[in-house]
C-alpha cells in the first residue's frame, strides 16, 4: 500500500509541478547612468547573491562598494531547498533583474518554480532590518472557489491566522535553523487541502514580520476573495496559498486531517461472507478494486490537468491596485490604548510641539515605541474626511520617510501614531556646537541624497502628489543608521487643508524656508519644496539656521543671500561648516552648494524637479546651468527684517520675521 501511495504522490507531482509564479517590480523612484560604478557595483552584488547565500543557510544580506556608489543586495530561499536549486533560482532571479531594470537604483524579485522559491534584491540603500512594504506584487488564481464558501472562509482564516503567528514569533520546528517561515495544511474535504506558504527575511523584528505578513493576507483578502489559489509579494516577506502543493515547501509536512465525516446510516452486508460465495464475491471485488483504480488515475489526471491550467492562469494585479487595499480598521487605535501608551499625554512623554499639535512618545502594548502627535483641535474637519486622509498617507511608505502606523479617532481627538525614530531630529545635531561634529562629510551628504529621494517619492512616484510645505531641519528625523527620514508630510492634507489647489488664503509652514510665491501670494506646488530643499541644503552645508546668519555691512543677511554672495564672489567653500574640518570632497561640496542655489532661484520655473536634482546628486558628469539670483525674505534696513505678505483671499498685508516660527493659519485672532 505504501509503494502505491508513493507512485500516487509522484505522479501528483508530475501532473501539477511545473509552473512559475514570479514578480520583478523595478522601484522607479531614482535611476543611474548606465556602465557608471554604481552600475559596476551592482552587477558585483547580484552575481555574488547565489553562492553566498547558498553558503548561509539560504540568507544573505551585503553590500559593494562607497559612498553613493555602495549597492546593498539580498538573496533568500525557502528553508528545505536543496542548495543546487537555491543557488540556481536566486541566479536567475538576479539575471533577471538585471535585464528587466536596467538603470533603476532599486528593485527586487521573488521567483520560483519546481522545488523552490526565493527572493533576489539590490538598493542604494541598506537593507538590513529594514521592513520594506512597497511595491507589492499581488496575483491571484483566476478559477472560483466551488465549495461552501463558508466553510472554506472560516477554514482558510484559521489556517491563515495560526501561520501568521507561527512565522513571526518563532522558528519553524522542522527547520529549526531559519526563523520566520511557516508552510502548513489545512484539510478541507477528504480529498483536498489548503496549502499556505509564508516567509520573512530573517533580519527582521517579530513585529516587523507579523505586519508585513498580517497586511498582505488583509491585502490579498480585499482584492481576491473566493478565488482558488493566489500570492502577495512585497520585499520583507512573502505570502503564498493554493490547492495543491507549491514549491516543494510541504514534503516535509505531514497530511492534514481530513474534517469528521458523518456517521455511515446502514452498516454493511459484506462483512460476513459465507465459504460457498465466497468465490464469487472475490471476483466482484477484484472488479470493483481495478474499476475504482481506473476511475481514480482518471481523476487524478483530470485534476492535475486543471492544476497546470490554472498555474498558468494567475492574473497579477498591477502595483496601483496592490497598494490601494489596506483598510482603516487595520490603521485605527483606541484612545485607551493611546492614552495608556503615553501616560495619559504626561509632560515626561512630550517629546516635541509644532504648529500642529504636540508629540509624545508611548510604548504600546506588546512594546512597541511609537511617537504620538496629538494634533491641536483647530481643525473643522470630520471624523470620516481625517480617517480618509489617514489611511492614504499611511499606504505612503518609503524608506526615507517616517511611517504612519495608524490613528485615532474619537470625540474631539484626532491623533496619528507614527514609527519612533531614536536619533532625534537632524536640527538637534546640526545647529548644536558640541554635536556638529558627529556629521561628517559622507553622513551630510547621505542625508542630503535621503532627503531628496524621500521628497521626490511624495511628488513623484506615490499614489497622491503630496507637496511638503514645512520641510526644515526639525521635520527630518534620523534613523539608528543617522540615515534620514522626511517627518509630517501629508499634515497639511490630514488637517483639512486643501492639497490640491495651487494657491491658499492659509500659509502652513515656517518662515526662512518658505518660497517667495508661496509666503507672499499663497501659491504652492512642488518646486515650493524644491524652494525649502535648497535651504536645507544650505544648512546642512554650513551647519547654521537661514535666519541665523549675521548682519553684514549693515544690511540684514540670511543664509540663501550669503551664500549667494560668496558665490558670486567665488568662494563657495567658505560655506562649509568647520565643524567637518578638511575632510570632505570639495566637489561635491561645490555641487550641492550650486544646486542648492539651483532650488531657491526666485523664479519657480527656474528651479529644477527633484528627479533632476537626484539625477544632479549622482552623476558628476552632468552640466549644470548657471543660478539665477535667489529669492531673498528680508529688507536691506537694519533691525527691519520683514516683507509684507499678501493674503491671496483678503488682499490685507501681514507683517512677518525671517525666522524659523511654524504657522497653521494667518487668520487674524
Amino acid at each position: 500500500m505504501k509503494q502505491n501511495t508513493n507512485l500516487l504522490s509522484i505522479f501528483w507531482f508530475v501532473l501539477v509541478g511545473f509552473g512559475v509564479v514570479s514578480a520583478q517590480p523595478c522601484v522607479n523612484n531614482a535611476f543611474f547612468r548606465p556602465n557608471s560604478t554604481y552600475d559596476t557595483n551592482r552587477g558585483h552584488i547580484l552575481s555574488s547573491l547565489a553562492s553566498n547565500a547558498t553558503a548561509q543557510n539560504g540568507f544573505y544580506n551585503g553590500s559593494v562598494g562607497q559612498g553613493l556608489d555602495r549597492v546593498y543586495g539580498v538573496g533568500m530561499c525557502i528553508p528545505g531547498a536543496e542548495p543546487k536549486l537555491c543557488s540556481e533560482c536566486i541566479q536567475e532571479a538576479s539575471d533577471g533583474l538585471l535585464q528587466s531594470c536596467p538603470n533603476q537604483t532599486e528593485a527586487y524579485t521573488w521567483s520560483g518554480g519546481g522545488k523552490t522559491l526565493c527572493m533576489a534584491s539590490y538598493s542604494n540603500r541598506s537593507l538590513s532590518g529594514s521592513l520594506d512594504m512597497d511595491p507589492p506584487s499581488l496575483g491571484y488564481n483566476t478559477g472560483d472557489i466551488k465549495t461552501n464558501s463558508t466553510e472554506f472562509d472560516r477554514r482558510w482564516e484559521e489556517l491563515m491566522q495560526r501561520m501568521i503567528t507561527k512565522a513571526s514569533t518563532g522558528k519553524d520546528a522542522s527547520l529549526s535553523d531559519r526563523k520566520y517561515y511557516a508552510a502548513d495544511v489545512a484539510a478541507l474535504t477528504a480529498f483536498q487541502n489548503i496549502y499556505a506558504l509564508m516567509q520573512c527575511t530573517p533580519d527582521l523584528s517579530s513585529r516587523d514580520c507579523k505586519t508585513c505578513l498580517g497586511t498582505s493576507v488583509g491585502d490579498y483578502e480585499s482584492c481576491c476573495h473566493g478565488r482558488q489559489g493566489g500570492y502577495v509579494f512585497r520585499p520583507s516577506c512573502i505570502f503564498r496559498w493554493d490547492l495543491y502543493p507549491f514549491n516543494g515547501a510541504f514534503d516535509h509536512i505531514t497530511s492534514a486531517v481530513p474534517p469528521a465525516s458523518p456517521p455511515a446510516s446502514l452498516k454493511s452486508n459484506a462483512t460476513i461472507i459465507n465459504q460457498k460465495d465466497s468465490k464469487t464475491i472475490s471476483k466482484g471485488v477484484i472488479v470493483a478494486i481495478v474499476v475504482s483504480a481506473v476511475i481514480v488515475l482518471l481523476v487524478l489526471a483530470s485534476l492535475g490537468l486543471a492544476v497546470c491550467r490554472r498555474r498558468k492562469s494567475y492574473q497579477s494585479l498591477d502595483h496601483q491596485s496592490a497598494i490601494d487595499i489596506r483598510t482603516t480598521q487595520s490603521l485605527q487605535y483606541d484612545l485607551k490604548t493611546i492614552e495608556a501608551a503615553t501616560n495619559k499625554f504626561s509632560g515626561s512623554n512630550k517629546i516635541g510641539q509644532g504648529g500642529f499639535g504636540e508629540v509624545f512618545k508611548g510604548v504600546l502594548p506588546d512594546g512597541t515605541e511609537v511617537a504620538v502627535k496629538r494634533l491641536s483641535k483647530t481643525t473643522s474637519q470630520g471624523a470620516r474626511e481625517f480617517k480618509n486622509e489617514a489611511v492614504l498617507v499611511a499606504k505612503l511608505q518609503h524608506r526615507n520617510l517616517v511611517r504612519l502606523l495608524g490613528f485615532c479617532v474619537e470625540g474631539e481627538e484626532k491623533i496619528l501614531v507614527y514609527e519612533f525614530v531614536p536619533n532625534k531630529s537632524l536640527d538637534y545635531f546640526l545647529f548644536d556646537p558640541s554635536k556638529q561634529c558627529e556629521l561628517d562629510w559622507t553622513t551630510r551628504y547621505n542625508i542630503i541624497g535621503g532627503i531628496a529621494r524621500g521628497i521626490l517619492y511624495l511628488h513623484q512616484d506615490s499614489r497622491l502628489t503630496i507637496i511638503h510645505r514645512d520641510l526644515k531641519a526639525s521635520n527630518i528625523l534620523l534613523d539608528a543608521d543617522m540615515s534620514p527620514k522626511v517627518a509630517d508630510f501629508g499634515i497639511a492634507r490630514i488637517f483639512g487643508m486643501d492639497e490640491t489647489q495651487a494657491e491658499t488664503s492659509r500659509i502652513v509652514g515656517t518662515y526662512g524656508y518658505m518660497s517667495p510665491e508661496y509666503a507672499m501670494k499663497g501659491h504652492f506646488s512642488v518646486k515650493s519644496d524644491v524652494y525649502s530643499f535648497g535651504v536645507l541644503i544650505l544648512e546642512i552645508i554650513t551647519g547654521k539656521r537661514n535666519s541665523s546668519m549675521d548682519q553684514t555691512d549693515g544690511n540684514a543677511c540670511n543664509l540663501v543671500t550669503y551664500a549667494w554672495r560668496l558665490w558670486r564672489e567665488g568662494s563657495p567653500l567658505e560655506l562649509v561648516d568647520p565643524a567637518i574640518g578638511e575632510n570632505y570632497h570639495s566637489n561635491e561640496a561645490t555641487r550641492c552648494i550650486h544646486i542648492a542655489l539651483l532650488c531657491v532661484q526666485q523664479d519657480p520655473a527656474d528651479r529644477p524637479t527633484l528627479a533632476s536634482i537626484i539625477l544632479m546628486l549622482t552623476s558628476d558628469t552632468i552640466t549644470l546651468p548657471v543660478p539665477r539670483q535667489p529669492g531673498f525674505f528680508f529688507q536691506s534696513i537694519l533691525d527691519q527684517d520683514f516683507v509684507a505678505e499678501r493674503s491671496q483671499s483678503t488682499g490685507r498685508s501681514i507683517p512677518y520675521s525671517v525666522n524659523d516660527v511654524s504657522i497653521t493659519d494667518l487668520e487674524p485672532r
